[in-house]
């Protein structure tokens, strides 16, 4: 199952196919097709070229590395995170290295190389589902993140999957429509409330 999106205008395929399904099956990405989307995201922009982001990798059957990160989730999020064979946390360095002074777009940055991750997985036919529910403390506790860095999100990654495999309410939500705001919501001309569009 696809949920591609109805754009107003042309836009990129990637982008269109984009979408973050809860359903994922057991089929595991091979290592090298997990590089490419974490050489993705290191090629992303960044403030000063700090590069902020770092990446946890877990994967289903290999040590505890998929249960440590799984424990850094919510109640919620756990629910349908096990469904997914790839676990990331994404942590951030929130100083500059060349300064040692605050960067106030660390979580900025790192979304930015998210959104190169998520292009790049679906070139390779893979799916991203991005959560903000993770439990930061227990994270840091169980990734060893070190003073300095912070667990700011997490996101499974694996290929389609049934929705069938959801409760009732998320299988809801997978099969629903996708929608965005209007162009008019997000994009003003020259000030606030005049729409670009």
């Amino acid at each position: 199952m696809t949920k591609k999106a109805n754009t107003r205008y042309s836009i990129l395929k990637h982008l269109s196919d984009r979408w973050s399904p809860r359903a994922f099956n057991d089929k595991m990405p091979e290592r090298e097709t997990l590089l490419k989307l974490l050489e993705a995201a290191r090629w992303a922009p960044s403030s000063f070229n700090e590069q902020p982001w770092r990446f946890v990798i877990g994967i289903k059957g290999e040590g505890e590395s998929y249960e440590n990160l799984f424990e850094g989730l919510n109640e919620f999020n756990q629910k349908w995170a096990k469904t997914a064979p790839v676990a990331v946390f994404i942590c951030a360095k929130k100083t500059f290295s060349h300064n040692g002074k605050d960067n106030k777009h660390f979580m900025y940055d790192c979304g930015a190389a998210m959104s190169n991750l998520c292009v790049q997985a679906t070139e390779e036919g893979l799916y991203v589902h991005q959560m903000a529910g993770i439990l930061p403390d227990v994270a840091r506790e169980k990734l060893n993140v070190p003073d300095g860095f912070e667990p700011i999100t997490a996101a499974m990654v694996g290929y389609i999957g049934d929705p069938d495999q959801l409760n009732d309410d998320m299988k809801e939500s997978e099969m629903a429509e996708r929608k965005r705001k209007d162009l008019s919501e997000i994009a003003f001309f020259g000030k606030w409330g005049e729409s670009f569009d």
